[in-house]
């Protein structure tokens, strides 16, 4: 059983059932295997738990 694992900040219900699918059906045509075998597992975070160029992204979207 193959997974897929994304983290992210947060994310729309949209964006994720978008990812879901897309990750889903790009993978199963690429490894060619059925699509069910796919197990996706979005994990959100919150802007103060990632850091990008020495600053969190928290205090980045303050600037």
């Amino acid at each position: 059983m193959p997974v897929i694992t994304m983290e992210s900040s947060k994310l729309s219900k949209e964006q994720k059932t978008q990812l879901v699918k897309e990750f889903t059906d790009s993978a199963a045509r690429i490894l060619n295997m059925p699509k069910e075998t796919f197990v996706v597992y979005l994990k959100e975070n919150e802007l103060e738990n990632i850091g990008t160029g020495g600053k969190l992204l928290s205090d980045v979207k303050k600037e």
